[in-house]
């Protein structure tokens, strides 16, 4: 049956707390363009589609395998996902649809994406940079098609992001209320149209019911 949709907030910090991956889904696959699109698709409060979680309780937990999601993405050291330890566990919440798309948020709010730099050789070790998810809070501009993004989304290193108040690290809007929002913007003195767009980063991610979900035991 359909649960009461609850945040993003909420179902990323049960990760790998309370939702496991059952031994039937495949690895994570996204590329990086396919997760920008999901976070710009959540800010212009489009649907994102519903999930199938199967409640598994008692012996059922030892009759299979279940897997971590993916935190810290390695294009060629970390890909694969590590099985999960359920010892002393009575249930957990496997999911049957949604890995990629919730992977996609894991990776992006609470972890980080090294994928090779074109041009660079695999075997070199800098080719790999460790990056997270950064909004722009300047100005959007309206797109021409759908095919455009209307957010300015980027996976930068810390050195690229620099210290710059506009260039938000998406991830750290997890650990923030709307006071803590507000403190943000007036102690970095944030314009009329970041000060929106942060504001809406908040409101989709910690305190919209955005995640709709199939229960089936």
């Amino acid at each position: 049956m359909f649960q009461t949709p609850i945040s993003i907030k909420s179902l990323i910090d049960s990760v790998n707390i309370h939702y496991y991956l059952p031994a039937i889904q495949r690895e994570f696959v996204w590329k990086e363009e396919q997760i920008l699109n999901l976070f710009d698709s959540i800010l212009r409060g489009y649907p994102f589609g519903s999930f199938l979680v199967w409640k598994v309780e008692g012996e059922n937990l030892g009759k299979f395998k279940f897997y971590e999601f993916l935190r810290e993405y390695h294009q060629t050291d970390k890909h694969h996902n590590e099985k999960a330890n359920l010892n002393g566990r009575q249930a957990i919440d496997a999911i049957l649809d949604g890995q990629q798309r919730i992977t996609s948020l894991y990776i992006a709010l609470k972890g980080s994406l090294a994928t090779k730099i074109p041009y660079k050789r695999w075997e070199d070790p800098t080719a790999f940079p460790k990056r997270k998810l950064f909004l722009d809070l300047h100005k959007t501009e309206e797109p021409e098609d759908d095919t455009e993004r209307m957010y300015n989304l980027s996976f930068l290193t810390d050195e690229e992001a620099q210290e710059d108040a506009y260039i938000f690290e998406v991830g750290k809007i997890l650990s923030m209320q709307n006071r803590d929002v507000n403190k943000y913007i007036r102690e970095n003195s944030l314009g009329d149209d970041a000060a929106d767009i942060l504001s809406q980063l908040f409101q989709r991610i910690c305190v919209d019911g955005t995640i709709n979900y199939y229960y089936e035991q």
